[in-house]
């Protein structure tokens, strides 16, 4: 039976201890010299160690320095001391005594404080001696090239003071002399183009003004040249008064102040525009635009005399486009009907024929009318200025310098407008026998609402509805007929 079986482990045996080969050499430097088995001691009754070899001794030179006095035999060196009655000079080395542990060979170990670093003291340094101005110049306690710059500097500091007080005091007492110069003022503001300074400058040199004399009378208003020979656009109403009456004078007064006499070539009372010839070389021409090309908001000036300020420029906007205007043009043989361009440009009595100009300095427009609050002499501009397109009133002038007369299409009808809940229009009063609108079968009572493609809001928008076509053209006119509508065909006649 085997120890496991009887209930016990088996055990193992010490493993054999591995002793590596010890190296001859190594043996022989480091190993127990011969016949010591333990420590290096000396062992009773054996051989003696092996002598060690020393050092070599040192060089003369260096045993001179370093080495211990000949005839001392201690070990360690000891502070010099008294013998008897003469005293030894302290060494150096030794000042302080013996109390230094570290210089004292006898001393026990001890731990002492730690180590800290001597903080570094703040020495404050008083106020030193002030220096009299006797000292400093002759003391010789500052340099002399100190005192030279110093001498400088006062110089320069003093010359510059004199010339600010000089400058100063001249220019205080230039306020006050009887003859200053006073430097000129350039002008530096930009004037772009398109601004309105810039359409100014180049659109007020073919405006003039208009003086009409009749008898002990006068009266005053614009125009526009228009044409390089010197016809200049106008209203009629401003020269109307001269040309119905003898004697009378019609003069043109440029923006330089220059005159010139002008005579009457064309007017048309139904449209109000007139145009007169001035016999000067080498006009300012206006550039022509076209209202067409207008909407509501757009900026625009008109230009002209108003109460004989020669040269006024006003600037504003459209504020309506296609505005039936009837004017009432007191004293002349004007009744016109305009569709209007209305602007809020100032326009004052004066302003009449001179030109109302869109923002790229063309002219748009012929100024003709305001409303007002006063009577047509002592109203004022209330913003509501009314100009003839200039698209009607070019084709107008072209006639009136060709022929001097203007034919225009006629309807043959007197109407009213009429407003009511359903229909708004121009109800027919009477019909002109043999006339246009007797021939298409219109009666009175009939209420038209429509010329062409132009719907009529009332008796002044049917004039200038006709008044745009030519004689001879056949247009659509629908009609309200006892409730009920219809549409006839009409053809212009003239007048």
């Amino acid at each position: 039976m085997t120890e496991w079986e009887s209930g016990e482990p088996p055990r193992l045996g010490p493993r054999p201890l591995e002793r590596p080969a010890v190296d001859p050499e190594s043996a022989a430097v480091f190993g127990r010299p011969d016949g010591v088995d333990g420590a290096f001691a000396a062992a009773r009754g054996r051989a003696p160690a092996r002598a060690v070899s020393s050092a070599p001794p040192p060089p003369p030179a260096l045993a001179s320095a370093f080495g211990r006095p000949e005839d001392t035999t201690v070990d360690l060196q000891r502070p010099p001391s008294t013998n008897g009655s003469t005293p030894v000079e302290p060494d150096p080395l030794w000042a302080g005594g013996t109390g230094d542990p570290w210089r004292d060979p006898e001393s026990s170990v001890g731990l002492g404080p730690p180590a800290a670093t001597e903080q570094a003291t703040t020495t404050t340094r008083g106020e030193g001696a002030r220096l009299s101005l006797r000292e400093v110049l002759f003391g010789r306690r500052v340099h002399p090239r100190a005192l030279a710059v110093l001498a400088v500097l006062a110089l320069a500091v003093g010359a510059v003071g004199g010339l600010v007080g000089r400058l100063t005091a001249e220019g205080a007492a230039s306020l006050t002399t009887p003859d200053p110069t006073i430097a000129e003022a350039v002008a530096a503001k930009e004037r772009p183009a398109g601004s309105v300074a810039d359409i100014a400058a180049r659109t007020v040199p073919a405006v003039v003004s208009i003086e009409v004399r009749v008898g002990e009378e006068a009266g005053t208003g614009s125009g526009v040249v228009i044409d390089p020979a010197g016809y200049v656009l106008t209203n009629n109403h401003v020269i109307a008064p001269a040309a119905e009456a003898s004697g009378a004078q019609v003069e043109t007064v440029f923006h330089d102040g220059t005159r010139s006499a002008a005579q009457i070539v064309g007017r048309d009372p139904k449209t109000d525009l007139a145009v007169i010839k001035v016999e000067v070389s080498n006009p300012v021409v206006a550039s022509l635009g076209t209202a067409g090309d207008l909407a509501v908001g757009d900026g625009v000036l008109a230009i002209g005399s108003p109460l004989g300020l020669v040269g006024t420029v006003t600037d504003g906007i459209v504020s309506a486009l296609d505005r039936p205007v009837r004017l009432d043009a007191a004293g002349t043989d004007s009744n016109a009907v305009i569709d209007a361009i209305q602007t809020d440009a100032a326009i004052n009595p004066g302003n009449s024929g001179g030109p109302l100009v869109d923002a790229t300095g063309a002219v748009v427009g012929i100024n003709t009318a305001i409303r007002s609050l006063g009577d047509g002499e002592s109203g004022g501009s209330i913003g509501l200025g009314f100009a003839i397109p200039i698209d009607a009133a070019r084709g107008i002038a072209e006639e009136l310098i060709r022929t001097g007369k203007v034919v225009h299409a006629e309807i043959g009808i007197n109407a009213r407008s009429v407003s009511d809940s359903t229909t708004d229009g121009a109800q027919v009063q009477n019909v002109q026998q043999g006339g246009a609108a007797a021939l298409a079968g219109i009666v009175e009572g009939d209420v038209i609402v429509k010329v062409g493609e132009r719907s009529i809001a009332g008796a002044d928008e049917l004039v200038v509805a006709v008044r745009e076509r030519n004689p001879g053209d056949v247009v659509p006119v629908e009609l309200i007929r006892e409730g009920r509508p219809l549409t006839v065909s009409v053809t212009l006649t003239s007048d």
